[in-house]
């Protein structure tokens, strides 16, 4: 399954000091970059997911989610079905991602519509069901998509990081630029900081909890954070299962309507 450089649970995620010498025992950026989409994560996940969304004023709404993955070859499928509360129950959404530099395709359900909609790449920037996570960051970035320079290395939570910047190749990416803060020798990402069209500081992503399951290294709990409006989305993943059997027929449209009995 192709690892994620983002939390979206499934969404998953990736992440200054000054530059010193010899860094990451000559490792390049871009190599370091390669080692986290490498990074084994199974062929299928299922897992339960709490979306805590936490506004200016510290208000909270609880999300509960029910998400399945499965890598089918050239196409990455993941799919999501809104459990509660009741204002959001049976929306759903698909993504599909390719091996090719073909676009992610992208569709949501919504109950009060009776109708699935796809992601046109106009709406890829909105913000998805109030999160702090765009359409956008739900996809999976290939490796070619930015130019990957290591810039540094720190610590985090005790753990030492390569930091490194992730800087679009595209001209209109969403974003300026990434910085991307990868645990050494383990390749999964502690924290991402996320760069405006302006080169200011939109977000950070911050993984709390990293959790061995049937021997992958899986993130467990994380958190989005808008410091332009001060908005976070926490994201608690449990029940998470590696490899189990999933069916093909999971990942449509008839599902996405029907939604998980």
């Amino acid at each position: 399954m192709r690892n994620k450089i983002i939390f979206t649970g499934v969404i998953l995620l990736v992440l200054i000091t000054a530059f010193g010498t010899a860094l990451a025992a000559d490792l390049s950026g871009e190599e370091i970059m390669k080692k986290v989409y490498n990074r084994e994560t199974g062929d299928s996940r299922t897992a339960n997911l709490k979306m805590i969304l936490v506004n200016k004023q510290g208000s909270k709404r609880i999300r509960e989610i029910k998400q399945f993955e499965k890598d089918f070859g050239e196409v990455d499928k993941k799919i999501m079905f809104f459990i509660s509360p009741a204002d959001v129950r049976n929306t759903s959404f698909m993504n599909w991602s390719y091996d090719s530099e073909q676009s992610d395709d992208q569709w949501i359900f919504l109950p009060a519509l009776n109708k699935v909609k796809r992601i046109s790449s106009e709406n890829k920037s909105d913000y998805f069901m109030g999160s702090d996570f765009t359409y956008d960051d739900l996809g999976d970035r290939t490796l070619a998509e930015d130019e990957h320079k290591l810039i540094g290395e720190d610590t985090i939570h005790d753990k030492e990081v390569y930091v490194v910047e992730n800087i679009p190749v595209a001209e209109d990416d969403l974003y300026s630029r990434t910085v991307t803060y990868v645990w050494k020798d383990k390749w999964i990402g502690l924290k991402k900081e996320f760069y405006d069209r302006e080169g200011e500081l939109l977000k950070v992503l911050t993984v709390n909890e990293v959790k061995e399951i049937s021997g992958i290294l899986t993130i467990v709990d994380s958190e989005m954070h808008n410091l332009q409006n001060e908005h976070r989305t926490i994201l608690k993943n449990s029940e998470v299962e590696y490899n189990t059997s999933i069916d093909a027929n999971l990942f449509s449209e008839r599902m996405m309507k029907r939604g998980i009995q």
